[in-house]
């Protein structure tokens, strides 16, 4: 089973093996139409104003105007309703996905930590990436050189043990950390 989840931040257990968790908020869904193979089209509150293309998928499906983003998930759910987050109760281990935060371009040393050159003496290699290898044969640059770019806003899915469940503001608490910034939406699926 998979559920939309909100990325609250992080704080630690207060027991006598003190360990850092992750606070993750269940996003209320609703299941708009299930598939024979148990995927379906989830609604849920994104909080932004609603575009024109939404409120014919709302008034088709029987939605507030709250709802206004759509996914496909893996559920529990049998008919369409709000989505049945029983199973978070038992669940020992999640595998939770976010999106890494994202740094924009970034240059070679804090991309893939490259040590730079001297800084003395008008050597003028400083944070640069040096040489790439263009040079008589192949005469062009390899695919997969490490170059400056975009750093960040990856897909990044970890495993981690659940320490509780809340059921009354349906809060997970996680073990360890989870990828991306708080305020940020993910998934989480139950492993076992």
């Amino acid at each position: 089973m998979e559920y939309l989840v909100e990325k609250v931040g992080m704080s630690r257990t207060i027991d006598r093996d003190s360990s850092p968790v992750s606070l993750l908020k269940v996003v209320d869904a609703k299941v708009c139409e299930l598939d024979q193979n148990g995927r379906a089209i989830v609604a849920y509150a994104n909080g932004k104003a609603c575009p024109k293309t939404v409120l014919g998928q709302q008034k088709k499906y029987g939605l507030s105007k709250e709802y206004n983003k759509f996914a496909t998930l893996m559920v529990s759910n049998t008919e369409a309703g709000d989505q049945d987050k029983a199973p978070l109760s038992q669940a020992k281990v999640l595998k939770v996905s976010f999106n890494t935060k994202g740094k924009g371009y970034q240059g070679v040393m804090k991309r893939h930590g490259f040590a730079g050159g001297p800084k003395s003496h008008g050597s003028r290699f400083h944070r640069r990436h040096g040489s790439i290898g263009n040079c008589e044969w192949p005469g062009r640059v390899q695919p997969g050189m490490k170059m400056a770019g975009q750093t960040g806003n990856n897909k990044v899915t970890v495993k981690n043990e659940v320490i509780s469940f809340d059921t009354d503001n349906g809060i997970i608490v996680v073990k360890g950390s989870v990828p991306g910034f708080n305020g940020a939406l993910g998934r989480v699926r139950i492993v076992k």
